[in-house]
C-alpha cells in the first residue's frame, strides 16, 4: 500500500530535497525501510551499524508516536502519512515540516 513519509528539513538533503516521499509498506517499519532503500544516503542517519533504527528517530502516524502503538510493526492503511522526527533541540513539529 502506498503511504507518504514526511521528511524533516534536516534530512531533505538525502531525499533530493523532497519534503514528502511516497513509498510502499504495510507497516511503519516496511515504509521506513522502503525510504532508505530508495534513498540510500539517508540510511546511515536512520539506522545503526546493526541495521536497527536509531533510538533518536521517532516515527509518528498522525499525531501518535508509534513507540506507543506497536513500534515499527504498527500497521498502515493506504494513504497514511508517517512523520520522521529525529530528536533534535529547538523548534516545534510544524517548523520541521514546512513545505
Amino acid at each position: 500500500m502506498s503511504v507518504t513519509i514526511l521528511i524533516p528539513s534536516a534530512l531533505r538533503a538525502f531525499t533530493d530535497r523532497q519534503a514528502a516521499v511516497r513509498v510502499e509498506g504495510k507497516t511503519v517499519g516496511e515504509a521506513v525501510r522502503a525510504l532508505a532503500g530508495a534513498y540510500p544516503d539517508i540510511h546511515r542517519h536512520l539506522y545503526d551499524q546493526d541495521n536497527e533504527l536509531r533510538p533518536f528517530v521517532n516515527l509518528y502516524l498522525g499525531e501518535t508516536n508509534v513507540k506507543s502503538t506497536g513500534g515499527q510493526a504498527t500497521p498502515l492503511k493506504d494513504g497514511d502519512e508517517v512523520a520522521l522526527v529525529p530528536s533534535i533541540a529547538g523548534g516545534g513539529l510544524n517548523e520541521h515540516y514546512s513545505r
